[in-house]
């Protein structure tokens, strides 16, 4: 017979927790170079946000959840005349920001992007500076607006160091949730204490499975799984800021905690202490709206096309050396079937430059990916891991990202091998990035807005002291179309 009794002493909160708790909290941002580049990151983001909406597989859904519903002194969705709900905003926000996928990236033993986070961050910023406002309080400043930023960079980033969800089959949203819950509930006004317990919830909570991301069941859902991360922070934070308790052993708790039941009985621990080490190396997606892994064989492949554009017919065998993890998550063959299918397919991101001479988001649609060039070219593709590019891509001083193309023709000639180590948006090419980045932002806010208006628009965002200086009411105000 079973006679033990299960202990009831409530716990100290998981070290986790309160490592996070404190920084959050109490840390201070010092850093000029992660407050300059969150400046940019926050233009970038919020640029990619409105340039999904040009699309109407992500405006449809967006919007309150029952139509016509107002909410008085709403959050803004930027780009729309939308006042939402605080969570629902956070979704809205945190879709439109991650549909293209061409926001920044991160990658470590787990990669992701560490600007979803803004979805939930922005939601809650303008959500409390409205209600400041109406009490004659000041507004959350955008200089205060980075610094949470650069926190939530931090915390996403530094998780993904030494600990591969994608391996267990968690999807890297957790960390969006983790990362978002415990700063928008500090947003709100939450103690050392609540950020704690809404840390716990988050990591109680349930986790997205990675399915929607790999064949055979690739979908949009990629698209708006940082929106949902997103808005549960949100919820997760004003229900814990509501009185609800935590869990302080939610992470470490022998058989019901997320070690034991989600991550294969492994400790989850920060691998360096925490700062604004994220923000400063964060990776831009300059200039194609393509999945990280292959931008520097989009490069490649750009750099081939003068060679091979009007010789397709005539290419025997093409050669793509790459990194393990890019053929883990992109190498793909067979059938695509969507857009999302086709923007984490390594082949089909190759073939398009080849063919075209540019990538752009147009390119992953059903009307492109007609013509029967694409597949031809991808048939044609063989792939192989180099094991030097594979370990440099997770050495923390080089953080490379590398891959090659050599193309071979039926005539036994052969352009050069063509290899790029680090994309353009990599920090260790910030220099020449910033310029086209800037360009980049340009042209998301023409999407939108009148060429008035986004000239105003770029000035301000690019005047440094001014621009840190406003509140997020203001913000939010000239990005929204009321």
């Amino acid at each position: 017979m079973h006679n033990s009794v299960d202990a009831n002493q409530r716990p100290s909160p998981d070290t986790l927790l309160v490592q996070l708790a404190d920084y959050i909290c109490d840390f201070t941002i010092t850093s000029e170079i992660a407050f300059r580049t969150a400046r940019y990151c926050l233009m970038d983001t919020i640029g990619c946000g409105l340039l999904a909406l040009t699309f109407p597989e992500c405006r449809k859904l967006l919007g309150p959840i029952v139509p016509e519903t107002q909410v008085p002194n709403g959050v803004r969705v930027p780009g729309t005349n939308y006042r939402l709900d605080p969570v629902k905003a956070a979704f809205d926000i945190g879709c439109s920001i991650r549909w293209l996928d061409f926001n920044d990236t991160w990658l470590a033993a787990e990669w992701g992007h560490p600007s979803d986070n803004l979805g939930a961050i922005l939601a809650a910023a303008d959500f409390v500076s409205q209600k400041n406002a109406h009490r004659g309080e000041a507004a959350i400043t955008i200089r205060e607006l980075l610094t949470w930023m650069i926190k939530a960079h931090e915390i996403q980033g530094v998780l993904a160091l030494n600990h591969a969800f994608n391996r267990v089959g968690l999807d890297h949203v957790v960390l969006v949730k983790i990362a978002s819950t415990g700063i928008v509930t500090r947003i709100l006004g939450g103690s050392k204490t609540q950020v704690i317990d809404a840390l716990s919830q988050a990591f109680v909570d349930g986790q997205s499975l990675r399915t929607y991301r790999h064949a055979p069941n690739t979908g949009s859902r990629k698209s708006w799984a940082a929106g949902d991360a997103c808005a549960r922070a949100v919820q997760l934070a004003m229900l814990t800021l509501k009185g609800e308790p935590g869990y302080p052993s939610a992470i470490s708790e022998p058989r019901w905690g997320f070690e034991a039941v989600l991550f294969k009985q492994q400790s989850i621990a920060l691998a360096q202490p925490l700062s604004s080490y994220v923000m400063e190396n964060v990776l831009f997606k300059i200039a194609y709206p393509a999945e990280f892994h292959a931008q520097t064989a989009v490069e490649c492949a750009l750099q081939l096309y003068p060679q091979v554009g009007n010789r397709l017919m005539d290419i025997a065998r093409i050669e793509l050396t790459t990194h393990e993890s890019a053929i883990r998550i992109i190498s793909k063959q067979g059938p695509l079937h969507n857009a999302a299918d086709r923007d984490h397919c390594l082949q089909y991101m190759v073939a398009i430059p080849l063919i075209f001479g540019e990538l752009t988001a147009d390119h992953y649609e059903d009307q492109v990916a007609e013509d029967p060039r694409i597949d031809e070219l991808r048939n044609k593709m063989q792939v192989q891991e180099n094991p030097q590019y594979s370990r440099d891509y997770l050495d923390a001083n080089k953080r490379a990202i590398a891959n090659a193309i050599q193309i071979f023709f039926n005539d036994g000639t052969a352009t050069e091998k063509i290899e790029v180590m680090y994309p353009l948006g990599h920090q260790r090419r910030r220099a020449e990035g910033i310029p086209s980045l800037q360009q980049k932002f340009r042209d998301n806010l023409a999407t939108c807005f009148t060429r008035v208006r986004t000239a105003t628009l770029d000035r301000w965002f690019n005047d440094a002291a001014i621009f840190e200086a406003a509140s997020v009411l203001e913000l939010q105000q000239v990005l929204s179309t009321n």
